[in-house]
């Protein structure tokens, strides 16, 4: 195998390699001897096949495969002779021209191919040790405990049917139909729904339709869907809802004790406050972390600049762009609307990605000298959580994961910069910051890797983690699979 450079631009590398036709022939000749004790002919007992008659019969099919094979290896050899790590897969481009194609396949001519790669950087790492740390943490009030326990009994209030017209705060049960221009539409229409007034669960102007209505009642609602309602065919438009009142319950009284925890299916009320208490801290310490993190991230920025490769950036930049325009599209929105434009966004977002692939460079280097590993434990553990939020398709979700390996690289990656994150924090001097609970959740940051709660840029529109949302994971990738969005409520 001869190996030429014929590009060497910072990072960007281009090789010409050239396996002889000899090296071809050898290795055909090897193929076919292991054919020959195999292949059954008629006409020639088993292991006697003249190996020219195999040629004629098996050659171009085993040349090709030869290729194939050479290909990968002499591509892997090359990078690992010039001591380089491809930052991605390299292109390998070979002769379009037939006629030498078939030459090669023959075995009368060279394989010649060019591989295209960019290589990872070499870099030092800077100082990383003692990095100044101010950790935000907020005191637990009663009254935070107590809103949240108000706010669960609210929520879980429990509703006896009264003889009355509807009100402000009454549970109302119900079927409707929702018509645009005179005629149902898709997702519009329920048997029995409930929905209590004043809850702002419906269309504008639904609910308050519903007031003075009692039970065997019935009366068409006229309401217009919001511009950014995400269905298009109802953005904006005026529709009617047929409705017809099954029943109209009032609130009963909201009262924290034993009983109302046994409803919830905790033992007492103090049980249930100290779950709540636990939960508080559990969002508080979240919230914290976060905010340790964003600082670690944005002092090990600052220290390390060095080229990137441009094929990761431009990788990491789609996967950005392609939810950031999503979510424009999802809440019916525009980059102007925004307060921002298309070009602007996009130059901001690659700004972002840069900052993405140069963290994730760091710290895959720190991890390395640090001789930071993900256990097979741990990597099972986030496959569970994974599993987990799709009740009812566990085997398709395992499935996905067994047969996908960047997947499950995906599962490994967060886990592995999360451990690489406590090693920097034991070596950080931390000093503790007692802050207020607004000030503590002011708002929810990018940590610089794409971790985040909301985008980095927000540009006024929330792009939601929906793991996060639901269950407090964090989720890559997954946005909106499977979500359906019932017409008669706003999304």
């Amino acid at each position: 195998m001869q190996v030429n450079e014929t590009l060497s631009d910072g990072l960007k590398r281009a090789l010409k390699v050239t396996i002889p036709a000899t090296e071809l022939d050898s290795r055909l000749s090897q193929r076919l001897d292991e054919l020959r004790s195999r292949v059954r002919i008629n006409g020639f007992r088993p292991g006697k096949v003249p190996v020219a008659h195999l040629r004629r019969l098996y050659g171009k099919a085993a040349m090709a495969e030869i290729v194939e094979t050479l290909v990968g290896e002499s591509s892997r050899q090359a990078l690992t002779d010039r001591g380089e790590r491809a930052a991605m897969q390299p292109k390998i481009e070979m002769t379009e021209d037939e006629a030498e194609a078939n030459r090669i396949l023959d075995g009368e001519a060279d394989l010649i191919f060019t591989l295209e790669y960019e290589v990872l950087p070499d870099f030092e790492l800077q100082d990383y040790q003692g990095l100044k740390i101010e950790r935000p943490v907020a005191d637990i009030s009663d009254e935070e405990v107590q809103e949240r326990l108000s706010r669960i009994a609210e929520s879980n209030r429990a509703y006896e049917a009264v003889d009355r017209a509807a009100e402000e705060g009454d549970r109302i049960t119900l079927g409707y139909v929702g018509k645009l221009d005179g005629e149902p539409f898709e997702g519009g229409s329920d048997e029995n729904s409930t929905i209590v007034i004043g809850s702002n669960q419906f269309v504008p102007g639904f609910e308050d339709g519903l007031k003075g209505l009692k039970a065997g009642e019935e009366k068409t609602i006229a309401v217009t869907f919001p511009e950014g309602y995400p269905a298009p065919n109802l953005a904006g438009k005026d529709v009617t809802f047929d409705v017809t009142i099954k029943e109209v319950a009032g609130p009963a009284e909201a009262a924290l004790d034993d009983e109302f925890a046994k409803r919830l299916g905790i033992e007492s009320f103090d049980r249930l406050r100290e779950l709540i208490k636990g939960q508080i801290e559990s969002e508080y310490g979240a919230a914290t972390r976060q905010r340790v993190k964003r600082q670690l991230l944005d002092q090990l920025d600052e220290r390390h600049q060095f080229g990137l490769p441009q094929n990761l950036v431009d990788q990491e930049f789609e996967n950005i762009w392609r939810q950031v325009t999503h979510d424009i599209e999802h809440h019916g929105r525009s980059f102007e609307q925004e307060g921002t434009t298309e070009e602007a966004a996009r130059a901001d977002y690659r700004k972002i990605a840069e900052r993405r692939v140069r963290l994730g460079l760091v710290l895959a280097k720190l991890g390395e000298k640090a001789e930071v590993t993900v256990t097979d434990e741990e990597l099972q553990r986030a496959l569970y959580e994974q599993v987990r939020r799709y009740p009812g398709q566990e085997q398709q979700v395992l499935q996905y994961f067994k047969s996908t390996p960047e997947a499950v690289q995906g599962l490994r990656a967060p886990i592995f910069e999360e451990k690489v994150i406590d090693y920097l924090l034991e070596l950080a001097d931390v000093t503790d910051k007692t802050v207020s609970k607004e000030e503590l959740l002011a708002e929810d940051e990018d940590d610089g890797l794409g971790h985040e709660h909301h985008h980095h840029h927000d540009h006024g529109h929330a792009h939601h983690d929906h793991a996060h949302d639901h269950d407090h994971d964090h989720d890559h990738g997954d946005h909106d699979h499977g979500e359906e969005h019932d017409h008669g409520r706003t999304a």
